[in-house]
Parts: C-alpha cells; structure tokens; sequence
C-alpha cells in the first residue's frame, strides 16, 4: 500500500476515532474525514434524527455509499463510524484502500466517554445506559479485534495516541510487524 494511502480510524463509540483523526490529520497535513458528520451533511440532519426518523437500514445505505467514495480517494484521515465495520463490505473496501486502525480503550473508560459525550442513537430510550453500552461492546468486540491494527486510547490525549499511529505505520513501512499500541 502506498503513502498515499487512506488512514481509517474504526472502533466501538467512545474510542476517539473524531479527536484522534482530527490530531492525526494536522500531523500528517491531511485532509479529515469525519463519516458520522459526512452523513448528517448529506442527510441535512443529525445521525440520531436519521435513525429516529429514516431508521438504521437507511443510515447504514449512507454510509455504506460514503465508504465506497472514500475508498476512491487518496490521502484522507478518516473516522469511520462505530458501526461501519460491521458491514464485511466495508471492511473489504477500507482494507484494500487504506491502512484500517482499530481503536480499543479499557470498558470502563468506554463507558465514562459515552455515558457524558453527544447522543448516541443505539442508546436512546430507557434503561440503563452503561449496561447497553456494555453489552454493545461485547457484542462488537469480535469484529473490531480482526483488525490487525490496534491501538489502546484508554489514559491518552489524541495526540498522544496520534503519535501512536505514526509510529505504527512508520513500523510497518519499515517493515517490522504490527504491534497492539
């Protein structure tokens, strides 16, 4: 895979895929790529209005056609959505075209991250809102640990784990094998 290539930021919500592709970005002088806030663009509003009002199978037609366009690019840093790699489609797509990099950050801190950030669509309505993002988490973890490239968040700023990132991918083009960050 080039330099050229496209860095995509994959991981469960709460791992900082936004701040950490913001930080990475200004380092690497790339243009950002938020999907979430790509989508709403598209859309002309807010992810929680889509799945309130168009429902997730709508949400995920968008963002699925998003990935198939980014994936035409070259040089962006992007923040996938919590979900996107739940579609193998997309998965395929981003590894043929990018270097995919899984942010995992310890459960509790997840939990802390979600529970006081913006709304969350799969987590509206009653109930406990840590136990859904728990049990969410147990239910994605399988996916997100196939990717090769991890990446630990838990206790780091986004340039921390920015410098992270670098150093992975400065690893791996120097050809030493991927190591979890």
């Amino acid at each position: 895979m080039g330099p050229d290539a496209n860095i995509v930021l994959a991981g469960f919500m709460g791992s900082g895929k936004s701040a950490v592709g913001r930080a990475l970005a200004r380092r690497l002088a790339r243009p950002f790529v938020d999907m979430d806030a790509s989508i709403e663009r598209e859309a002309g509003k807010p992810v929680h209005r889509i799945f309130a009002e168009d429902g997730e199978p709508r949400f995920r037609a968008l963002e699925r056609a998003l990935v198939e366009s980014l994936c035409r690019e070259r040089g962006l840093v992007v923040a996938a959505g919590g979900g996107a790699v739940l579609d193998g489609r997309n998965v395929a797509d981003f590894n043929a075209s990018a270097r995919l990099i899984c942010l995992q950050a310890a459960e509790d801190e997840i939990v802390r991250r979600v529970i006081r950030g913006r709304r969350r669509p799969l987590l509206e309505g009653g109930g406990d809102k840590a136990e859904r993002v728990r049990r969410l988490l147990r239910e994605r973890k399988p996916i997100y640990d196939r990717i090769p490239f991890q990446v630990d968040t838990s206790g780091l700023s986004p340039e921390q784990v920015a410098g992270r990132i670098i150093r992975l991918l400065d690893d791996e083009a120097a050809g030493a094998s991927p190591s979890p960050g």
